[in-house]
């Protein structure tokens, strides 16, 4: 099912207005550390700023947000707000 403009930005909105709630585990930080070869250890203010980035898109499918930036994805839960995964496309 594809989303609208409208409804990614208002998803997106959504999003951005609990960025703060934002956070992954131990697990999450080394997996996603690793899938994207990041050299940071602040791999949640990374995410986040990915989150924020204008040209990011967000689109929400099931429980579930995506945000897409260039050859990044990274995948969140829309209830507790966990950063479960982040990979490049």
């Amino acid at each position: 099912m594809m989303t609208t403009n409208k409804e990614s930005l208002n998803q997106k909105e959504q999003l951005l207005h609990n960025i703060n709630k934002i956070h992954t585990t131990q697990l999450g930080l080394n997996r996603i550390k690793n899938n994207l070869g990041l050299e940071t250890n602040e791999i949640v203010n990374y995410c986040q700023n990915t989150i924020k980035d204008n040209n990011s898109q967000i689109n929400k499918i099931g429980k579930n947000y995506y945000c897409t930036l260039d050859n990044i994805i990274i995948t969140i839960n829309s209830k507790s707000y966990t950063i479960i995964t982040a990979h490049k496309k």
